[in-house]
Formats: structure tokens, C-alpha cells, sequence
């Protein structure tokens, strides 16, 4: 029997394959509390797995990024049993990590399950964890996997196992009377999983395609301890309340509704304010950094398209096309605009360019639809009607750094002004190999691209990822990560850079040689779509946003009725300064008033006016977030309120504030 050398923390042993990577990792010392699988050369193995080559052995525990993965990926094998058990019918498809946690698709037939199902299965999970049940691994050929899954009616393995090309060796993991097709690693036994949740259920389509049976979703959460788990579902209560769908009913922002289409907002005026005070702000920004804006129309000739790239490549994302056809004449098509660039590119084209004229940055905030599939629409983290804060910048190689600095820097400067500091940069790079031809074959232009990039980001001291194989095809790419409450991130902004634009619209300008040469243009989006943005906004401030963003700037209440003309002169003066103002002199009662101001519709700067006020030409502020009221004179407030809208000022919050 061969013997093999493992390394582990400066020490080494020898040991045959009758030994185990458990084993190995006792020998060398390492610590047994948490410990949950190995790591082999780089490679993740079940702690049970024979000892089969020489090399660097390396203990995983639960508190790690691999042991937590490990431990969600077997929650889902320990949800399935116990589906199984209470519904020996059902069919499972597949059970994947997701981020804080698992799922698994899994079709009932005529078993409906609900919600009110779940504590149920939770309970017999629970069971399950107490027997602490052994998890072992066997493989097999593909004829024999057939031959196990086939006779037994699971249709999805089948289709799995078939899509596996010949000689693939396939894995199953048995625990107890539930036996499971994957690949592993697992928890070594069951008692791992005593801090599994399951959360809620969802429908989804087999291989998320809609002609596919739809299957239903059990999505569950998992961590290496109870207090973890506790802290997950704290945040879980707390996104609750964060809930850009939940925020935005109470205010009034937006609504969605089936006669107009799935995906495609109405925007109320409580969030067309917000909408507008956003693109406000990046029209003076952008007019800082030396934008010209322009503006486009929603629909356009599907050449446009062709000659982009965007009907050959990208044509399942675009809504179908718009057929006109006059007598005599052929048929023209056009499609609504899935991107800006096009449109920005044949501005560029107007007329011959100079380098003089370099860097020329064109921006717009662009209406552009993109057809999402149903089950992937989100309030309006993802729609199928969107308004881009859309730029795209043509510059010479020499200006490229600069540029792609700026649009950074431009960046920065909207998040600062917001106070979003949750955020981080990921640098997308191409594939060296590109074996799959995803990106345009000029080695020597994406090394460029991706050093000026690279240098960029360096000189500007900021923190970023890079990540290979997921550059656009066109060039290297950096988008911003936004998280949520919840940690789960979103990219928000972009900046891209493109080569390609160029060649396609055969680009060009007249250099200081007098000849033609073609300029980079960089894409970008500080804001991306005012819905997405405005998402992220809303749960970033909780609904309660700064004087300069919230809809209703002012609340204006009377203590009494006889106190009410001087709470609308004080509303028409705020008028007179474009102050977002109103008065509740309704015939509730004043806690009340105060408690839709402040509460229900999370007003920045509630004035409360009575006897006093009214002869000394005052006003109570109360702001939202703190405990204190402030009285001063009217024409006080009025100056600092004006200088809180100018500034954009963040909103004060007193310590134990709350939501």
C-alpha cells in the first residue's frame, strides 16, 4: 500500500489510504472544535476522505468562509430528508448555496405546500440534527447513477445526470434513509446543523427556463452557531423595516400595477420628487466635470442595433420588435432601446471631430427597457422599464487615465454627499485564455485597457477586487458594489471601458498629425437607474430622508385652529423659496398630526405653532430623529433651512435613535 507525506503547520507525517484526512489533521495537531472538512493541495475534501496523495493539508473550521458554505450546502440535504419524510412523493431537482444560506427546487405534484408547512419541516430537521446522522460518500458511473435515480421516478437527476458528458464520475452523500446526488464536500455528520432556519418559499421554473414544469422554492438559512444565526435574523427583522417595497407604499413613491405591465413603475409624486432631486444633483455635477447633456428618443431603427451588437447578442433582453409597413413600401422595423450608447455614438458622429475637442463627455438621464424575465422583477431593484443616469465619455489613449479617474472621482463625491460608505469597487477583468471567445481578440489593447485601470485605482488609494473572466466583451470594467442591510451586494455604478465602440461606428478624430484616429470611449453610470438607486437610497435612510431628498421638506401643524392663517403664512413664505411645505390643520388631535409627520411619513423637519409662536413671529422645530425641540425665530429657521437644502446636508441622529 502506497504511502504518502502530508504537511500541515510545519510538521509532516506519514500514512497509507487506509487512513483518513480526519486522521491526518489528528496527527499533526490540528485543533478538533469546529473542524469540518480539509483542504488537499488547494482542494476541498470530506474529513472522511481516504488519503489518496502527498502534499499541503489544511484544516477548514465552521468559522471560515469554506466551512460556512459547507455547512449551508448540507442544511439543504438536511431540509430534503425531511421534505421526504413528510412528502414521499415529492421530487427534488436541485439545492444550491446562495448568499446567508440555501435553497432547494422541488416538485410536490399535487401536494401543495405553504408557508404554514414549513415549522413542520423545521421540526423534523431538528430531529434529524439530534441523531447525529453520519454523512458518507459513494461514487458512480454514469450508467449507474442512471440505474439508481431512473427506476425511482427522479426525473430531475435524470436530466441531470444525462446532461453529464460519458465517463463522469458521479457522487452521492447518504445520510441515514436519505441518499442525495453532489459532489461535496459535507458536514462529517448531521449534529452540525443545529443553526438551520427555513425562511420562506417561492416559486421557480426547472433551469429557470418558463416553458419548464415551475417548481417550488424552499429557501432556508444556516450558520456555525445559534448566536450567528439569532444576529442573521435580527438583520432579517431590521431589513424588514428597510424594505424599499414596504418604505415606498407608506410614502407614496411608486406604484406597480398589472394594466400598465409587470416591471414598469408608475412614479407617484412623492417619488418624483426624488427622481428629479437625484438627477438634479448629477446635472450639476456632471455640468462640474464638464458634461454636455443630450437626449434621445425610446425607439430607433433596428440598424442602429445590429450595427451595435446589441440584436445578434443580446436580443432575448430586448422587448419584441415595432413592424411598420406603408403601402408600396417595405416593411421598417424598430425595437425600444435596451442602451443609450448607441444613440450617444451617432451624436459623436454629427460631424467630423477634432482632438481639440477631447475629451467630449455626453451624458442624459435615458428611459431604456430591458425585457427581465417575471420571476426576476423586484420592486424596483429590477424592472423592465428604467431611467439611466447614462455617459459615455470619447477621449484619446492618452487621456484615458485621467478620464477613468474622474469618473471615479465623480463617483465618490455623489456617495459622500448621500453618506453611503458601504460600498466596495470590483475590477472586472477578461479571461487570459478566453477560451470561450467572450471578449475581442487584442491581447496587447486589454493589457493597456486593464494597467490604466489598475493604475487608476491605485493612485486614487482605493480599495478594490479583481476578478478574472468577467470584464464586458468589450473591455475592462469597474463596478460598484452597494450592500444592504442584510450585507447582500448590488452593483449600483459603473465604469467601463470600451474598444470595441470605435471599430462598430467607425468613430474617428482628426489627431494633431492631421490624420484619422479612433478615440476610447468609457461608459459609465455614478447612479445607475433612478430605480435601482432609488431603492438602495430608501433603505439606506430607512425611508427617512434628508431635507434636500424628502418629498415633504416641512410639516407645518397648529396646536389650534385659531393659530392656522399663521401656519399658512409661513407655508406660502417656504413656497416663495421652492420649499416642499405643507400644513395639517385637520381636526385630528395634535399627538396625532405630530405621529403622521413624524411616523407615517418620516417628515425631515415638523414646526409646531401656537399662541407664542405666532406673536413672536417663531416656530417649535422638531426634527426627525431627535428628541429635543427647538424654538426660534421664523426668519431663522428659514435661513438655516435654506442652507440645509443648498448644502445637502446629512440628517442628525441622536444615539438611540431607532427606526
Amino acid at each position: 500500500m502506497s504511502e504518502y507525506i502530508l504537511k500541515y503547520n510545519g510538521g509532516e507525517v506519514s500514512l497509507d489510504s487506509s487512513s483518513s484526512l480526519r486522521d491526518a489533521l489528528e496527527k499533526l495537531g490540528a485543533p478538533k472544535a469546529d473542524l469540518v472538512a480539509a483542504r488537499l493541495n488547494g482542494k476541498l475534501f470530506d474529513l472522511a476522505s481516504p488519503v489518496r496523495e502527498s502534499g499541503n493539508i489544511e484544516a477548514v473550521f465552521t468559522t471560515e468562509k469554506d466551512g460556512l458554505e459547507i455547512i449551508r450546502h448540507s442544511a439543504a440535504h438536511l431540509m430534503a430528508q425531511a421534505i421526504m419524510r413528510h412528502y414521499p412523493r415529492a421530487r427534488l431537482a436541485i439545492g444550491p448555496t446562495v448568499e446567508d444560506g440555501f435553497y432547494y427546487d422541488i416538485d410536490f405534484g399535487d401536494t401543495p405546500i405553504t408557508t404554514e408547512d414549513l415549522p413542520k419541516i423545521e421540526k423534523e430537521m431538528k430531529q434529524i440534527v439530534k441523531q447525529k446522522l453520519r454523512l458518507e460518500r459513494r461514487e458512480f458511473t454514469r450508467e449507474e447513477a442512471l440505474a439508481q435515480w431512473e427506476p425511482a421516478g427522479e426525473i430531475y437527476k435524470v436530466e441531470m445526470i444525462k446532461d453529464l458528458p460519458e465517463g463522469t464520475i458521479i457522487s452521492t452523500y447518504t445520510q441515514g434513509d436519505f441518499t442525495d446526488m453532489c459532489r461535496g464536500p459535507h458536514v462529517p455528520h448531521t449534529g452540525f446543523l443545529g443553526a438551520v432556519k427555513l425562511m420562506n418559499i417561492a416559486g421557480a421554473y426547472w433551469r429557470g427556463d418558463e416553458k419548464n414544469q415551475m417548481l417550488t422554492r424552499i429557501y432556508g438559512t444556516a450558520w456555525a452557531t445559534r448566536e450567528e444565526l439569532d444576529a442573521y435574523l435580527a438583520r432579517i427583522e431590521e431589513a424588514k423595516k428597510r424594505d424599499h417595497r414596504k418604505l415606498a407604499k407608506q410614502l407614496e413613491m411608486f406604484t406597480i400595477v398589472d394594466s400598465i405591465g409587470k416591471g414598469l413603475p408608475l412614479w407617484l409624486p412623492n417619488g418624483t420628487v426624488i427622481r428629479e432631486e437625484l438627477e438634479k444633483l448629477a446635472k450639476e455635477k456632471e455640468f462640474q466635470y464638464g458634461y454636455k447633456r443630450v437626449a434621445t428618443p425610446h425607439i430607433t431603427h433596428q440598424e442602429l442595433f445590429i450595427q451595435s451588437g446589441h440584436l445578434p447578442h443580446y436580443k432575448e433582453s430586448m422587448f419584441p420588435p415595432l413592424t411598420l409597413e406603408e403601402e408600396g413600401e417595405d416593411a421598417e422595423v424598430f425595437y425600444l432601446k435596451p442602451m443609450n450608447c448607441p444613440f450617444h455614438h451617432m451624436i459623436y458622429l454629427s460631424r467630423p471631430r477634432s482632438y481639440k475637442e477631447l475629451p467630449l463627455r455626453l451624458t442624459e438621464y435615458g428611459q431604456v427597457y430591458r425585457y427581465e424575465k417575471s420571476g426576476e422583477l423586484a420592486g424596483i431593484l429590477r424592472v423592465r422599464g428604467m431611467c439611466m443616469n447614462d455617459g459615455h465619455l470619447y477621449c484619446t489613449e492618452g487621456q484615458l487615465k485621467d478620464e477613468f479617474k474622474n469618473v471615479m472621482q465623480l463617483h465618490l463625491d455623489v456617495y459622500k454627499i448621500l453618506g453611503i460608505k458601504n460600498y466596495s469597487m470590483r475590477l472586472s477583468l477578461r479571461d487570459p485564455n478566453n477560451e470561450k471567445g467572450k471578449f475581442i481578440n487584442n491581447p496587447e489593447l486589454w493589457a493597456k485597457a486593464e494597467r490604466v485601470c489598475e493604475e487608476a485605482l491605485k493612485e486614487m488609494h482605493m480599495d478594490y477586487t479583481a476578478v478574472t473572466g468577467e470584464a464586458a466583451f468589450y473591455g475592462p470594467k469597474v463596478d460598484v458594489q452597494f450592500r444592504n442591510v442584510l450585507g447582500r451586494e448590488e452593483t449600483n455604478g459603473t465604469n467601463q471601458v470600451d474598444f470595441l465602440a470605435a471599430e462598430r461606428f467607425n468613430l474617428r478624430y482628426v489627431g494633431p498629425d492631421g490624420e484619422l484616429h479612433k478615440p476610447v470611449v468609457l461608459h459609465r453610470a455614478p447612479l445607475g437607474t433612478h430605480e435601482r438607486f432609488i431603492a438602495f437610497v430608501t433603505e439606506h435612510f430607512a425611508g427617512a430622508f434628508p431635507t434636500w431628498l424628502a418629498p415633504l421638506q416641512v410639516m407645518i401643524i397648529p396646536v389650534a385652529s385659531e393659530f392656522a392663517d399663521y401656519a399658512h403664512k409661513i407655508q406660502r413664505e417656504l413656497f416663495g423659496e421652492f420649499v416642499r411645505a405643507e400644513v395639517d390643520d385637520s381636526s385630528d388631535t395634535l399627538n396625532k398630526r405630530i405621529r403622521n409627520a413624524v411616523t407615517n411619513w418620516k417628515v425631515p423637519n415638523v414646526l409646531i405653532i401656537g399662541e407664542k409662536e405666532r406673536n413672536e413671529q417663531s416656530v417649535t422645530l422638531r426634527r426627525y430623529g431627535l428628541q429635543r425641540q427647538v424654538g426660534m425665530p421664523f426668519a431663522e429657521f428659514k435661513a438655516w433651512l435654506l442652507n440645509e437644502i443648498k448644502t445637502r446636508a446629512l440628517p442628525e441622529r441622536d444615539e438611540e435613535y431607532k427606526i
